[in-house]
């Protein structure tokens, strides 16, 4: 078992607080695994068994009618006014949980966490009932970094490919061979479409939602927008409308499979309508469903230096500047980094390219170039080039 130290701490952090322990994120992540760990954590503390209450709602070992069932089992675990830690993993497979969850931190002495794996969970009526009364914490499969300590191996270069080829999601880590790490991703991708998105949305064409899933696969870090992702569906004899690329893309985003990134335009400091890119959460469920061919390293790249700027807390955009793009702004209370993540700036044009969109941005923020090459750092007039594996380490 990895000890999700990251997350581990945020939820020793939030211990006792008088808000909702939210933790979101794709499935198979690790968030059981988390709660795990901090109910061991728990444990060592000297809270008692009989005072921690956990229920996996996806478990056939529990069995509820509904809401109500659900709230009276927990209530009839609470006998004294010493704080109890309730667990409730995968809280969406109850209709109507949000008045289980409301009803829950009503108890004073309720210490409550919930997993979800779909961002359904905090949109509306929860969303409302309970403003301002809960934390989030947004789970990703594992880091490079993540990675690189589980493995402890000197070759970065080595690590980096098996990260991407292997996959981020935790078990994997157990799997042999790359034909069942295949099997294994497909089979969570299977299962998010089915239970995170057909069954919720009541879709009746499945085929149709896969191939837009494989579409946003195979154009990672593209430019995109709704309608040209419906005129190459329908291109390809896949007819589908505008608003139903709209709604299906909201329901892949929801289910943590993909990413949306707006652009904005940092000379005109306004965002843009149209033009959003869509980044996997785990890039290797793309070989897994459309193999290993034709693959573009560079937006694979783009990939992973996305999700650890998310990883990192930041809000992320698409820069435009004049007629050239930045491939990250990221933002946070402590200001900008812009970012452009280039898989070799060993050609000239390639490096001239990158540093002119950079140079066009007239702030005092820090810039980068990322790259796979193995070179020195090197300072272009306070544009940093330095090797991406060595930024993803070193946070």
């Amino acid at each position: 078992m990895i000890e999700r130290l990251e997350y581990l701490e945020q939820l020793k952090k939030w211990k006792d607080k008088d808000l909702i322990k939210v933790i979101t994120g794709i499935r198979r992540s690790g968030k059981s695994t988390l709660f795990e760990l901090y109910k061991d954590y728990l444990k060592k503390e000297g809270i008692k068994l009989d005072h921690i209450i956990s229920i996996n709602l996806e478990s056939l070992d529990y069995h509820f009618n509904d809401y109500k069932d659900l709230y009276e089992y927990i209530k009839k675990q609470i006998k004294d006014k010493k704080t109890y830690y309730v667990f409730l993993d995968e809280i969406q497979n109850i209709d109507k949980f949000q008045k289980v969850v409301d009803g829950l931190y009503v108890i004073k002495n309720v210490d409550l966490y919930i997993t979800g794996s779909n961002a359904y969970l905090l949109s509306g009526e929860l969303a409302t009932l309970l403003s301002g009364r809960y934390i989030e914490i947004k789970m990703l499969p594992l880091s490079f970094k993540e990675f690189s300590d589980y493995y402890k191996e000197d070759n970065k270069e080595k690590l980096y490919l098996n990260y991407v080829n292997n996959s981020s999601f935790p078990y994997t880590l157990n799997l042999n061979d790359s034909k069942q790490i295949d099997d294994y991703l497909e089979s969570i991708y299977n299962t998010i479409i089915i239970k995170d998105i057909v069954a919720r949305k009541k879709i009746a064409d499945i085929s149709v939602l896969k191939s837009l899933t494989e579409f946003l696969f195979s154009t990672v870090g593209s430019t995109l927008s709704v309608k040209k992702i419906a005129d190459t569906l329908t291109s390809n004899g896949r007819s589908i409308s505008v608003h139903t690329v709209e709604s299906y893309l909201e329901a892949l985003t929801e289910s943590y499979i993909f990413n949306k990134v707006s652009r904005y335009d940092i000379k005109g400091k306004q965002y843009l309508q149209t033009g959003d890119k869509y980044y996997a959460t785990d890039v290797a469920m793309r070989y897994a469903l459309l193999g290993r061919k034709n693959i573009d390293l560079g937006h694979i790249l783009e990939n992973i230096v996305y999700l650890e700027l998310k990883r990192r807390n930041y809000k992320v955009y698409i820069g435009k500047i004049n007629d050239k793009e930045v491939d990250f702004i990221a933002e946070n209370k402590e200001g900008n980094i812009y970012i452009q993540v280039a898989y070799s700036t060993r050609n000239e044009a390639t490096l001239k390219r990158e540093l002119e969109a950079l140079q066009a941005i007239n702030d005092h923020y820090q810039k980068y170039i990322l790259t796979m090459d193995v070179d020195p750092e090197i300072d272009y007039n306070g544009i940093r080039k330095m090797n991406v594996l060595d930024w993803l380490l070193n946070k």
